[in-house]
Protein backbone atom coordinates (compact mmCIF):
# COMPACT_ATOMS: atom_id res chain seq x y z
CA UNK A 1 0.00 0.00 0.00
CA UNK A 2 2.06 2.92 -1.22
CA UNK A 3 2.38 6.18 0.42
CA UNK A 4 0.16 8.52 -2.20
CA UNK A 5 -3.54 9.49 -0.59
CA UNK A 6 -3.91 13.13 -1.66
CA UNK A 7 -5.40 15.26 -0.09
CA UNK A 8 -7.85 18.36 -0.94
CA UNK A 9 -6.47 20.90 1.61
CA UNK A 10 -3.59 22.40 0.27
CA UNK A 11 -0.70 21.72 1.87
CA UNK A 12 0.10 24.33 4.49
CA UNK A 13 -3.16 24.03 5.91
CA UNK A 14 -2.85 20.38 5.90
CA UNK A 15 1.03 21.29 7.89
CA UNK A 16 -0.95 23.74 10.26
CA UNK A 17 -3.79 21.46 11.00
CA UNK A 18 -1.04 19.14 12.35
CA UNK A 19 0.82 21.48 14.15
CA UNK A 20 -1.51 23.24 16.48
CA UNK A 21 0.02 21.85 19.92
CA UNK A 22 2.83 24.40 18.82
CA UNK A 23 0.26 27.43 18.05
CA UNK A 24 1.76 29.54 20.73
CA UNK A 25 5.40 29.04 19.43
CA UNK A 26 3.87 29.70 16.10
CA UNK A 27 2.52 33.17 17.31
CA UNK A 28 5.23 33.88 18.89
CA UNK A 29 7.78 33.48 15.98
CA UNK A 30 5.61 35.18 13.80
CA UNK A 31 5.34 38.19 16.32
CA UNK A 32 8.99 38.37 16.67
CA UNK A 33 9.57 38.15 12.30
CA UNK A 34 6.96 41.23 11.67
CA UNK A 35 8.69 43.34 14.39
CA UNK A 36 12.14 42.97 13.26
CA UNK A 37 11.19 43.36 10.15
CA UNK A 38 9.60 46.74 11.12
CA UNK A 39 12.39 47.69 13.16
CA UNK A 40 14.61 46.59 9.86
CA UNK A 41 13.05 49.71 7.79
CA UNK A 42 13.37 52.30 9.78
CA UNK A 43 17.10 52.86 8.98
CA UNK A 44 15.93 54.65 5.53
CA UNK A 45 13.38 56.77 7.47
CA UNK A 46 15.87 58.05 9.43
CA UNK A 47 17.94 58.90 6.62
CA UNK A 48 15.46 60.90 5.27
CA UNK A 49 14.56 62.51 8.18
CA UNK A 50 18.45 63.15 8.50
CA UNK A 51 18.30 65.17 5.49
CA UNK A 52 15.59 67.50 5.65
CA UNK A 53 17.20 68.12 9.00
CA UNK A 54 20.52 69.33 7.46
CA UNK A 55 18.58 70.84 4.32
CA UNK A 56 15.55 72.90 5.92
CA UNK A 57 16.75 73.05 9.22
CA UNK A 58 14.28 74.79 11.88
CA UNK A 59 11.52 74.25 9.51
CA UNK A 60 12.14 70.33 8.92
CA UNK A 61 9.50 67.70 9.85
CA UNK A 62 10.68 67.34 13.66
CA UNK A 63 10.45 70.41 14.60
CA UNK A 64 6.98 69.97 14.30
CA UNK A 65 7.19 68.34 17.39
CA UNK A 66 9.28 71.30 19.58
CA UNK A 67 12.82 70.04 18.42
CA UNK A 68 13.83 73.23 17.20
CA UNK A 69 17.87 73.46 16.78
CA UNK A 70 19.77 71.49 14.56
CA UNK A 71 21.79 69.46 17.04
CA UNK A 72 18.75 68.55 19.45
CA UNK A 73 17.12 66.65 16.25
CA UNK A 74 20.29 65.05 15.59
CA UNK A 75 20.57 64.00 19.10
CA UNK A 76 17.20 62.52 18.99
CA UNK A 77 17.95 60.85 15.97
CA UNK A 78 20.76 59.04 17.60
CA UNK A 79 19.12 58.31 20.25
CA UNK A 80 16.15 56.73 18.17
CA UNK A 81 18.82 54.97 15.73
CA UNK A 82 20.63 53.52 18.77
CA UNK A 83 17.02 52.49 20.18
CA UNK A 84 15.82 50.94 16.55
CA UNK A 85 19.25 48.92 16.15
CA UNK A 86 19.10 47.31 19.79
CA UNK A 87 15.26 46.24 19.09
CA UNK A 88 15.86 45.35 15.81
CA UNK A 89 19.14 42.94 17.05
CA UNK A 90 16.57 41.79 20.19
CA UNK A 91 14.23 40.61 17.88
CA UNK A 92 16.34 38.90 15.35
CA UNK A 93 17.49 36.83 18.13
CA UNK A 94 14.38 36.29 18.95
CA UNK A 95 12.36 35.05 16.27
CA UNK A 96 15.59 33.10 15.35
CA UNK A 97 15.63 31.13 18.26
CA UNK A 98 11.81 30.58 18.04
CA UNK A 99 11.50 29.58 14.48
CA UNK A 100 14.57 26.75 14.99
CA UNK A 101 12.42 26.02 18.41
CA UNK A 102 9.47 25.30 16.36
CA UNK A 103 11.58 23.60 13.73
CA UNK A 104 12.94 21.49 16.08
CA UNK A 105 9.70 20.73 17.45
CA UNK A 106 7.37 19.99 14.51
CA UNK A 107 10.51 17.43 13.64
CA UNK A 108 10.25 15.85 16.76
CA UNK A 109 6.01 16.10 16.67
CA UNK A 110 5.53 14.68 13.22
CA UNK A 111 7.75 12.41 13.17
CA UNK A 112 6.37 10.61 16.33
CA UNK A 113 3.42 11.08 14.92
CA UNK A 114 4.04 9.43 12.09
CA UNK A 115 6.10 6.38 13.46
CA UNK A 116 3.14 5.96 16.08
CA UNK A 117 0.26 6.07 13.24
CA UNK A 118 2.91 3.71 11.37
CA UNK A 119 2.60 1.06 14.04
CA UNK A 120 -0.93 0.68 13.29
CA UNK A 121 -1.60 -0.25 10.19
CA UNK A 122 -2.20 -3.33 8.97
CA UNK A 123 0.78 -5.79 7.80
CA UNK A 124 -0.62 -5.46 4.20
CA UNK A 125 0.60 -2.04 4.29
CA UNK A 126 4.13 -2.59 4.81
CA UNK A 127 3.89 -5.85 2.40
CA UNK A 128 2.63 -3.68 -0.16
CA UNK A 129 4.83 -0.93 0.55
CA UNK A 130 8.64 -0.62 0.99
CA UNK A 131 11.16 -0.04 3.52
CA UNK A 132 13.32 2.25 2.47
CA UNK A 133 10.37 4.82 0.82
CA UNK A 134 9.19 4.48 4.77
CA UNK A 135 12.39 5.99 5.97
CA UNK A 136 12.58 8.37 2.97
CA UNK A 137 9.35 9.93 4.95
CA UNK A 138 10.56 9.67 8.47
CA UNK A 139 13.82 10.96 7.95
CA UNK A 140 14.61 13.21 4.65
CA UNK A 141 11.21 14.53 3.94
CA UNK A 142 10.72 15.59 7.58
CA UNK A 143 14.27 17.02 7.94
CA UNK A 144 13.03 18.98 4.37
CA UNK A 145 10.47 20.89 6.70
CA UNK A 146 12.86 21.69 8.95
CA UNK A 147 15.02 23.54 6.80
CA UNK A 148 11.99 25.76 5.75
CA UNK A 149 10.93 26.46 8.89
CA UNK A 150 14.51 27.57 10.59
CA UNK A 151 14.80 29.92 7.64
CA UNK A 152 11.66 30.31 4.90
CA UNK A 153 8.65 30.59 6.85
CA UNK A 154 10.80 33.65 8.56
CA UNK A 155 11.54 35.08 5.22
CA UNK A 156 7.88 34.52 3.47
CA UNK A 157 6.75 36.81 6.76
CA UNK A 158 9.70 39.15 6.35
CA UNK A 159 8.53 39.89 2.11
CA UNK A 160 5.14 40.34 2.84
CA UNK A 161 5.79 42.65 5.86
CA UNK A 162 7.86 44.90 3.96
CA UNK A 163 5.58 44.83 0.87
CA UNK A 164 2.76 46.14 2.60
CA UNK A 165 4.32 48.50 5.53
CA UNK A 166 7.04 50.00 2.66
CA UNK A 167 4.48 49.79 -0.17
CA UNK A 168 1.74 51.97 2.38
CA UNK A 169 4.83 54.56 3.49
CA UNK A 170 5.21 55.15 0.05
CA UNK A 171 1.74 55.86 -0.93
CA UNK A 172 1.42 58.40 1.51
CA UNK A 173 4.47 60.22 1.24
CA UNK A 174 4.75 60.52 -2.60
CA UNK A 175 1.52 58.43 -4.21
CA UNK A 176 2.30 59.49 -8.10
CA UNK A 177 5.63 58.15 -7.85
CA UNK A 178 4.85 55.17 -5.74
CA UNK A 179 2.77 53.83 -8.14
CA UNK A 180 5.73 52.87 -10.34
CA UNK A 181 7.49 50.93 -7.98
CA UNK A 182 4.06 49.10 -7.85
CA UNK A 183 3.74 48.52 -11.37
CA UNK A 184 6.68 45.01 -10.67
CA UNK A 185 4.63 43.75 -7.84
CA UNK A 186 1.68 41.94 -9.30
CA UNK A 187 3.99 40.65 -12.24
CA UNK A 188 6.57 39.42 -9.76
CA UNK A 189 3.65 38.02 -7.94
CA UNK A 190 1.90 36.42 -11.06
CA UNK A 191 5.50 35.19 -12.00
CA UNK A 192 6.03 33.54 -8.55
CA UNK A 193 2.46 31.81 -8.88
CA UNK A 194 3.44 30.72 -12.15
CA UNK A 195 6.52 29.39 -11.58
CA UNK A 196 5.40 27.65 -8.09
CA UNK A 197 2.33 25.65 -9.87
CA UNK A 198 5.05 24.57 -12.56
CA UNK A 199 7.96 23.86 -9.49
CA UNK A 200 5.36 21.40 -7.36
CA UNK A 201 5.06 18.68 -9.51
CA UNK A 202 9.03 18.49 -10.34
CA UNK A 203 9.67 18.37 -6.66
CA UNK A 204 7.38 15.71 -6.00
CA UNK A 205 8.93 13.93 -8.56
CA UNK A 206 12.46 14.79 -6.81
CA UNK A 207 10.94 13.38 -3.47
CA UNK A 208 9.46 10.08 -5.44
CA UNK A 209 13.20 9.48 -6.69
CA UNK A 210 14.48 10.07 -3.39
CA UNK A 211 12.22 7.54 -1.89
CA UNK A 212 13.40 4.95 -5.06
CA UNK A 213 16.97 5.88 -3.85
CA UNK A 214 16.32 5.37 -0.89
CA UNK A 215 14.59 1.86 -1.29
CA UNK A 216 17.93 0.77 -3.57
CA UNK A 217 20.19 1.60 -0.83
CA UNK A 218 17.83 -0.26 1.86
CA UNK A 219 17.61 -3.26 -0.15
CA UNK A 220 20.85 -3.74 -1.06
CA UNK A 221 22.85 -3.19 2.85
CA UNK A 222 19.88 -5.63 3.99
CA UNK A 223 21.03 -8.24 0.76
CA UNK A 224 24.55 -7.47 0.65
CA UNK A 225 25.82 -11.42 1.42
CA UNK A 226 23.25 -12.13 -1.39
CA UNK A 227 25.66 -9.53 -4.10
CA UNK A 228 28.61 -10.85 -2.81
CA UNK A 229 28.24 -14.29 -3.11
CA UNK A 230 26.60 -13.85 -6.35
CA UNK A 231 29.12 -11.71 -7.59
CA UNK A 232 26.46 -8.94 -8.14
CA UNK A 233 28.47 -5.77 -7.45
CA UNK A 234 28.64 -4.37 -10.62
CA UNK A 235 25.29 -5.26 -11.60
CA UNK A 236 23.99 -3.76 -8.82
CA UNK A 237 26.20 -0.48 -9.04
CA UNK A 238 24.48 0.06 -12.56
CA UNK A 239 21.35 -0.43 -11.45
CA UNK A 240 22.15 2.00 -8.18
CA UNK A 241 23.62 4.61 -11.04
CA UNK A 242 20.31 4.87 -12.96
CA UNK A 243 18.27 5.30 -10.06
CA UNK A 244 20.79 7.85 -8.28
CA UNK A 245 20.76 9.64 -12.38
CA UNK A 246 17.10 9.53 -12.54
CA UNK A 247 17.16 11.71 -9.15
CA UNK A 248 19.93 13.84 -10.40
CA UNK A 249 17.58 14.31 -13.60
CA UNK A 250 14.95 15.40 -11.49
CA UNK A 251 16.68 17.98 -10.12
CA UNK A 252 18.29 19.10 -12.70
CA UNK A 253 14.61 19.87 -14.12
CA UNK A 254 13.73 21.18 -11.16
CA UNK A 255 16.95 23.70 -11.41
CA UNK A 256 16.49 24.56 -14.56
CA UNK A 257 13.29 26.46 -13.94
CA UNK A 258 13.52 27.84 -10.18
CA UNK A 259 16.77 29.53 -11.53
CA UNK A 260 15.37 31.42 -14.34
CA UNK A 261 12.91 32.90 -12.29
CA UNK A 262 15.35 35.69 -10.11
CA UNK A 263 16.85 36.88 -13.78
CA UNK A 264 13.38 37.51 -14.88
CA UNK A 265 11.94 39.14 -11.44
CA UNK A 266 15.34 41.73 -11.33
CA UNK A 267 14.32 43.23 -15.02
CA UNK A 268 10.83 44.12 -12.99
CA UNK A 269 12.64 45.54 -10.42
CA UNK A 270 14.76 47.37 -12.57
CA UNK A 271 12.33 49.33 -14.23
CA UNK A 272 10.49 50.53 -10.88
CA UNK A 273 13.92 51.62 -9.58
CA UNK A 274 14.84 53.47 -12.70
CA UNK A 275 11.36 55.42 -12.66
CA UNK A 276 11.51 56.40 -8.89
CA UNK A 277 15.25 57.41 -9.31
CA UNK A 278 14.38 59.61 -13.05
CA UNK A 279 10.77 60.95 -11.94
CA UNK A 280 11.47 61.37 -8.05
CA UNK A 281 15.00 63.09 -9.01
CA UNK A 282 13.23 65.62 -11.50
CA UNK A 283 10.47 66.44 -8.68
CA UNK A 284 13.50 66.84 -6.07
CA UNK A 285 15.22 69.42 -8.68
CA UNK A 286 12.59 71.06 -9.40
CA UNK A 287 11.72 71.87 -6.27
CA UNK A 288 7.87 69.93 -5.97
CA UNK A 289 9.25 66.94 -3.95
CA UNK A 290 11.52 67.83 -0.45
CA UNK A 291 15.20 65.95 -0.75
CA UNK A 292 14.61 64.15 2.32
CA UNK A 293 11.37 62.60 1.04
CA UNK A 294 13.43 62.16 -2.39
CA UNK A 295 16.10 59.94 0.30
CA UNK A 296 13.18 58.14 1.61
CA UNK A 297 12.17 57.01 -1.96
CA UNK A 298 15.38 55.98 -3.17
CA UNK A 299 15.92 54.08 -0.17
CA UNK A 300 13.07 52.66 0.62
CA UNK A 301 12.66 51.58 -2.50
CA UNK A 302 15.59 49.23 -2.37
CA UNK A 303 14.19 47.66 0.46
CA UNK A 304 11.14 47.35 -1.15
CA UNK A 305 12.03 45.58 -3.98
CA UNK A 306 15.36 44.09 -4.11
CA UNK A 307 14.09 41.65 -1.48
CA UNK A 308 11.71 40.60 -4.43
CA UNK A 309 14.53 38.90 -5.92
CA UNK A 310 14.77 36.41 -3.12
CA UNK A 311 11.01 35.15 -3.82
CA UNK A 312 12.41 32.54 -6.27
CA UNK A 313 14.50 30.69 -3.34
CA UNK A 314 12.13 31.13 -0.83
CA UNK A 315 9.27 29.54 -3.14
CA UNK A 316 11.72 27.32 -4.36
CA UNK A 317 12.65 26.16 -0.72
CA UNK A 318 8.65 26.03 0.22
CA UNK A 319 7.92 23.87 -2.73
CA UNK A 320 10.26 21.39 -1.91
CA UNK A 321 9.34 21.25 2.00
CA UNK A 322 5.88 21.30 1.03
CA UNK A 323 5.78 18.16 -1.02
CA UNK A 324 8.14 16.90 1.62
CA UNK A 325 5.44 17.24 4.06
CA UNK A 326 2.67 16.55 1.75
CA UNK A 327 4.55 12.32 1.69
CA UNK A 328 4.45 12.77 5.58
CA UNK A 329 1.13 14.09 6.08
CA UNK A 330 -0.23 11.34 3.64
CA UNK A 331 1.25 8.64 5.61
CA UNK A 332 -0.14 10.37 8.88
CA UNK A 333 -3.64 10.16 6.54
CA UNK A 334 -2.93 6.48 5.71
CA UNK A 335 -6.44 5.16 7.20
CA UNK A 336 -5.90 1.96 9.85
CA UNK A 337 -8.37 -0.58 8.97
CA UNK A 338 -7.74 -3.11 12.14
CA UNK A 339 -8.89 -1.44 15.68
CA UNK A 340 -9.38 -3.43 18.65
CA UNK A 341 -12.52 -3.66 20.71
CA UNK A 342 -13.58 -2.31 23.96
CA UNK A 343 -12.78 -5.42 25.89
CA UNK A 344 -9.93 -5.09 28.08
CA UNK A 345 -8.11 -8.41 29.77
CA UNK A 346 -5.25 -9.76 31.44
CA UNK A 347 -3.24 -12.74 30.26
CA UNK A 348 -3.21 -14.12 33.51
CA UNK A 349 -7.46 -14.38 33.34
CA UNK A 350 -7.10 -16.18 30.15
CA UNK A 351 -7.35 -19.97 29.79
CA UNK A 352 -6.42 -19.90 26.20
CA UNK A 353 -8.86 -21.96 24.51
CA UNK A 354 -8.91 -20.67 20.99
CA UNK A 355 -11.78 -21.52 18.39
CA UNK A 356 -12.23 -20.46 14.28
CA UNK A 357 -15.88 -20.86 12.95
CA UNK A 358 -16.52 -20.60 9.36
CA UNK A 359 -13.86 -17.93 8.78
CA UNK A 360 -12.60 -16.47 5.49
CA UNK A 361 -10.12 -15.40 3.88
CA UNK A 362 -7.75 -14.05 1.40
CA UNK A 363 -5.09 -11.97 0.75
CA UNK A 364 -5.61 -9.00 -1.52
CA UNK A 365 -5.90 -9.06 -5.01
CA UNK A 366 -5.13 -13.01 -4.17
CA UNK A 367 -7.55 -16.02 -3.96
CA UNK A 368 -9.62 -17.10 -1.34
CA UNK A 369 -7.34 -19.01 1.21
CA UNK A 370 -9.40 -20.23 3.88
CA UNK A 371 -12.94 -21.27 3.29
CA UNK A 372 -15.81 -22.00 6.32
CA UNK A 373 -12.53 -23.31 8.13
CA UNK A 374 -13.18 -24.12 11.65
CA UNK A 375 -10.73 -25.03 14.13
CA UNK A 376 -11.05 -25.73 18.30
CA UNK A 377 -7.81 -25.60 20.15
CA UNK A 378 -8.71 -26.63 24.10
CA UNK A 379 -6.69 -24.82 26.79
CA UNK A 380 -3.65 -25.98 27.95
CA UNK A 381 -2.88 -28.44 24.96
CA UNK A 382 -0.31 -28.86 22.33
CA UNK A 383 -1.66 -28.48 18.66
CA UNK A 384 0.97 -29.28 16.07
CA UNK A 385 -0.09 -27.62 12.21
CA UNK A 386 1.98 -29.35 9.29
CA UNK A 387 1.31 -28.76 5.47
CA UNK A 388 2.66 -28.06 2.36
CA UNK A 389 4.40 -24.15 1.94
CA UNK A 390 1.20 -22.04 1.17
CA UNK A 391 -1.41 -24.49 3.05
CA UNK A 392 -2.32 -21.43 5.26
CA UNK A 393 -0.11 -22.38 8.25
CA UNK A 394 1.31 -19.87 9.66
CA UNK A 395 -1.98 -17.41 7.98
CA UNK A 396 -3.74 -18.68 10.90
CA UNK A 397 -1.36 -16.69 13.53
CA UNK A 398 -1.56 -13.79 11.69
CA UNK A 399 -5.19 -13.99 12.12
CA UNK A 400 -4.53 -14.84 15.76
CA UNK A 401 -2.94 -11.80 16.34
CA UNK A 402 -5.22 -9.81 14.16
CA UNK A 403 -2.10 -8.41 11.47
CA UNK A 404 -4.86 -9.37 9.09
CA UNK A 405 -8.61 -8.75 9.59
CA UNK A 406 -10.92 -11.69 8.04
CA UNK A 407 -13.62 -11.54 5.52
CA UNK A 408 -16.32 -13.32 7.27
CA UNK A 409 -16.99 -16.10 10.32
CA UNK A 410 -15.37 -15.71 14.06
CA UNK A 411 -12.18 -16.17 15.68
CA UNK A 412 -12.78 -16.61 19.47
CA UNK A 413 -10.23 -16.50 22.92
CA UNK A 414 -11.76 -18.62 25.40
CA UNK A 415 -15.53 -17.22 23.76
CA UNK A 416 -15.02 -14.38 22.82
CA UNK A 417 -14.67 -13.49 19.73
CA UNK A 418 -11.04 -11.58 19.59
CA UNK A 419 -12.28 -8.00 17.50
CA UNK A 420 -14.28 -7.34 20.43
CA UNK A 421 -10.95 -7.51 22.57
CA UNK A 422 -8.56 -4.43 23.15
CA UNK A 423 -5.95 -4.96 20.20
CA UNK A 424 -2.75 -4.76 22.70
CA UNK A 425 -4.36 -7.06 25.45
CA UNK A 426 -5.07 -9.90 22.87
CA UNK A 427 -1.83 -9.23 21.95
CA UNK A 428 -0.39 -9.78 25.26
CA UNK A 429 -2.16 -13.05 25.47
CA UNK A 430 0.36 -15.05 22.66
CA UNK A 431 3.99 -15.58 22.90
CA UNK A 432 5.26 -15.76 19.04
CA UNK A 433 8.51 -17.73 18.32
CA UNK A 434 8.67 -16.65 14.14
CA UNK A 435 10.91 -18.88 11.91
CA UNK A 436 12.90 -15.48 10.71
CA UNK A 437 13.78 -14.16 14.39
CA UNK A 438 14.57 -10.41 14.40
CA UNK A 439 16.80 -9.57 17.58
CA UNK A 440 17.70 -5.80 17.91
CA UNK A 441 21.21 -4.49 17.94
CA UNK A 442 21.75 -4.43 21.62
CA UNK A 443 22.74 -7.34 24.20
CA UNK A 444 21.68 -10.66 24.45
CA UNK A 445 19.97 -9.67 27.87
CA UNK A 446 18.27 -6.82 26.23
CA UNK A 447 16.91 -9.09 23.50
CA UNK A 448 15.78 -11.88 26.08
CA UNK A 449 14.16 -8.65 28.31
CA UNK A 450 12.70 -7.13 24.61
CA UNK A 451 9.55 -4.85 26.17
CA UNK A 452 10.70 -5.31 30.16
CA UNK A 453 12.83 -2.80 30.98
CA UNK A 454 12.51 -3.25 34.79
CA UNK A 455 13.02 -7.00 34.62
CA UNK A 456 15.64 -8.66 37.14
CA UNK A 457 18.82 -10.50 35.60
CA UNK A 458 17.78 -13.55 37.71
CA UNK A 459 14.31 -14.01 35.37
CA UNK A 460 16.61 -13.14 32.40
CA UNK A 461 19.09 -15.90 33.42
CA UNK A 462 16.35 -18.34 34.14
CA UNK A 463 14.99 -17.99 30.88
CA UNK A 464 17.89 -18.45 29.52
CA UNK A 465 18.62 -22.02 31.11
CA UNK A 466 14.62 -22.38 30.14
CA UNK A 467 15.05 -22.27 26.74
CA UNK A 468 18.64 -24.01 26.92
CA UNK A 469 20.34 -20.76 25.81
CA UNK A 470 22.44 -20.54 29.01
CA UNK A 471 26.05 -22.68 28.01
CA UNK A 472 26.10 -20.55 24.67
CA UNK A 473 25.97 -17.46 26.09
CA UNK A 474 28.50 -17.73 28.53
CA UNK A 475 30.92 -18.73 25.67
CA UNK A 476 30.56 -15.75 24.41
CA UNK A 477 33.24 -12.80 25.04
CA UNK A 478 30.48 -10.45 27.03
CA UNK A 479 28.40 -13.19 28.10
CA UNK A 480 24.50 -11.59 28.63
CA UNK A 481 26.29 -8.56 27.77
CA UNK A 482 27.68 -9.38 24.40
CA UNK A 483 26.25 -7.31 21.44
CA UNK A 484 24.15 -9.59 18.76
CA UNK A 485 24.56 -6.72 15.93
CA UNK A 486 21.84 -5.45 13.26
CA UNK A 487 19.39 -8.29 13.29
CA UNK A 488 21.74 -10.36 15.66
CA UNK A 489 24.22 -11.32 12.81
CA UNK A 490 26.86 -12.12 14.90
CA UNK A 491 24.82 -15.34 16.30
CA UNK A 492 24.12 -18.31 14.48
CA UNK A 493 20.31 -18.98 13.44
CA UNK A 494 20.08 -21.59 15.95
CA UNK A 495 21.56 -19.35 18.68
CA UNK A 496 18.97 -16.42 17.50
CA UNK A 497 16.14 -19.05 17.62
CA UNK A 498 16.87 -19.80 21.23
CA UNK A 499 17.38 -16.07 22.18
CA UNK A 500 14.04 -15.53 20.70
CA UNK A 501 12.74 -18.55 22.92
CA UNK A 502 14.10 -16.72 26.10
CA UNK A 503 12.55 -13.66 25.09
CA UNK A 504 8.68 -15.48 25.07
CA UNK A 505 9.41 -17.20 28.29
CA UNK A 506 9.92 -14.15 29.53
CA UNK A 507 6.51 -12.88 28.60
CA UNK A 508 4.78 -15.31 30.34
CA UNK A 509 1.09 -15.09 28.20
CA UNK A 510 -0.93 -17.68 28.43
CA UNK A 511 -0.40 -19.28 24.46
CA UNK A 512 3.00 -20.10 23.28
CA UNK A 513 3.21 -20.18 19.03
CA UNK A 514 6.09 -21.58 17.28
CA UNK A 515 6.05 -20.77 13.84
CA UNK A 516 8.59 -22.76 11.70
CA UNK A 517 11.32 -22.02 14.98
CA UNK A 518 12.97 -25.69 14.36
CA UNK A 519 12.70 -25.04 9.85
CA UNK A 520 16.12 -23.52 9.78
CA UNK A 521 17.94 -25.00 12.68
CA UNK A 522 20.60 -28.41 12.94
CA UNK A 523 19.07 -31.28 14.81
CA UNK A 524 20.79 -29.99 18.06
CA UNK A 525 19.35 -26.92 18.52
CA UNK A 526 16.00 -28.70 17.77
CA UNK A 527 16.46 -31.30 20.24
CA UNK A 528 17.31 -28.25 22.77
CA UNK A 529 14.08 -26.45 21.69
CA UNK A 530 12.20 -29.66 21.57
CA UNK A 531 13.68 -30.03 25.51
CA UNK A 532 12.66 -26.46 26.31
CA UNK A 533 8.98 -26.78 24.97
CA UNK A 534 8.16 -30.22 26.66
CA UNK A 535 8.59 -27.48 29.75
CA UNK A 536 6.93 -24.49 28.33
CA UNK A 537 3.89 -25.91 27.52
CA UNK A 538 3.14 -27.39 30.99
CA UNK A 539 -0.73 -25.39 31.75
CA UNK A 540 -0.06 -23.17 28.41
CA UNK A 541 -1.84 -23.42 25.69
CA UNK A 542 0.87 -23.85 22.97
CA UNK A 543 0.85 -24.14 18.80
CA UNK A 544 3.73 -25.55 16.81
CA UNK A 545 3.55 -25.17 13.14
CA UNK A 546 6.36 -27.26 11.25
CA UNK A 547 7.93 -28.74 8.33
CA UNK A 548 9.97 -30.97 10.50
CA UNK A 549 7.34 -33.92 11.86
CA UNK A 550 9.82 -34.69 14.59
CA UNK A 551 8.81 -31.28 16.22
CA UNK A 552 5.32 -31.98 16.32
CA UNK A 553 5.51 -35.92 17.10
CA UNK A 554 4.67 -35.51 20.71
CA UNK A 555 1.95 -32.90 20.23
CA UNK A 556 -1.95 -33.66 21.95
CA UNK A 557 -3.17 -33.12 18.39
CA UNK A 558 -1.90 -32.48 15.17
CA UNK A 559 -3.58 -30.72 12.13
CA UNK A 560 -2.65 -31.20 8.71
CA UNK A 561 -3.56 -28.29 6.06
CA UNK A 562 -3.63 -28.20 2.60
CA UNK A 563 -4.66 -25.14 0.31
CA UNK A 564 -6.10 -23.58 3.83
CA UNK A 565 -8.25 -26.57 4.70
CA UNK A 566 -7.72 -29.48 7.03
CA UNK A 567 -6.95 -32.42 5.42
CA UNK A 568 -6.41 -35.06 8.66
CA UNK A 569 -6.37 -34.73 12.64
CA UNK A 570 -5.27 -36.75 14.95
CA UNK A 571 -2.19 -37.94 17.20
CA UNK A 572 0.99 -38.99 15.99
CA UNK A 573 0.41 -42.74 15.81
CA UNK A 574 -3.07 -42.60 14.94
CA UNK A 575 -2.11 -40.35 11.45
CA UNK A 576 0.41 -42.78 10.76
CA UNK A 577 -1.79 -45.76 11.02
CA UNK A 578 -4.69 -43.89 8.45
CA UNK A 579 -2.11 -43.78 5.61
CA UNK A 580 -2.68 -40.46 5.13
CA UNK A 581 -1.70 -37.57 3.91
CA UNK A 582 0.37 -37.03 7.07
CA UNK A 583 1.67 -40.93 6.34
CA UNK A 584 3.28 -39.70 3.39
CA UNK A 585 4.73 -36.84 4.66
CA UNK A 586 6.17 -38.62 7.20
CA UNK A 587 7.40 -41.62 4.87
CA UNK A 588 9.14 -38.86 2.77
CA UNK A 589 10.92 -37.27 5.94
CA UNK A 590 11.89 -40.25 7.10
CA UNK A 591 14.00 -41.36 3.59
CA UNK A 592 11.21 -44.14 3.44
CA UNK A 593 10.77 -43.06 -0.32
CA UNK A 594 11.91 -39.83 -2.61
Amino acid sequence: MPISSRSSKSSLRRLLENLKSQQRLIYAAVTCSILNKLFDLAPPVLIGLSVDVVVREQSSWLARFGLITVPTQLAFLAIASFLIWSAESLFEYLYGVLWRNLAQSAQHNLRLKAYKHLQKLEMAFFEAGNTGRIMTVLNDDINQLERFLDHGANQILQLSTTVLFVGGAMAFVAPGIALFSFIPIPLILWGSVYFQKLLSPRYREVRERAGDLSARLSNNLGGILTIKSFVTESWELERMRIDSHAYRQSNKNAIKLSAAFIPLIRFAILFAFLAILILGGLQAWQGSLGVGTYSFLVFITQRLLWPLTTLGNTLDEYQRSMASTNRVLDLIDTPISIYGGQIRVSPKDIRGEISFENVNFNYKDRDLLLEDFSLKIKAGTTVGIVGATGSGKSTLVKLLLRLYSINSGKILLDSVPIDSLDLADLRRCFSLVPQEVYLFCGTVSENIAYGNKDLPNSAIVNAAELSESIEFIDSLPQGFNTIVGERGQRLSGGQRQRIALARAIIKEAPVLILDEATAAVDNETEAAIQRSLSRLRVNRTTIVIAHRLSTVRSADSIIVMDQGRIVEQGKHEDLISNSGPYYDLWRVQAGLIS
